[in-house]
């Protein structure tokens, strides 16, 4: 049954890129009066740029973190059954 959870999650995943891109997008206008800058971008604040990589980073990591968390969640209340393992392994 998970393999069929496979496509869904690639669907969220994708849709919570998007989601990420505008929170960047509305985060980073409230930091600076510019676009973001890009690392495609030839004259650009160095710092600038390492600022920028890291709040994107981490908001696009939290977005799809709990929107593929979420999206678990929704399968097994629907499935009865966990996409995945239980709890990390033990070290």
């Amino acid at each position: 049954m998970a393999k069929v959870f496979t496509p869904l999650a690639i669907l969220i995943g994708l849709a919570a890129g998007q989601v990420g891109k505008s929170i960047f997008t509305f985060v980073w206008s409230k930091i600076d009066d510019e676009d973001a800058p890009s690392p495609k971008h030839r004259q650009i604040d160095g710092a600038k740029l390492v600022i920028a990589l890291l709040v994107q980073g981490a908001i696009f990591q939290l977005v799809r973190g709990l929107a593929d968390h979420g999206a678990r969640h929704g399968w097994m209340r629907l499935v009865g059954e966990w996409p995945g393992e239980e709890r990390p392994e033990p070290e």
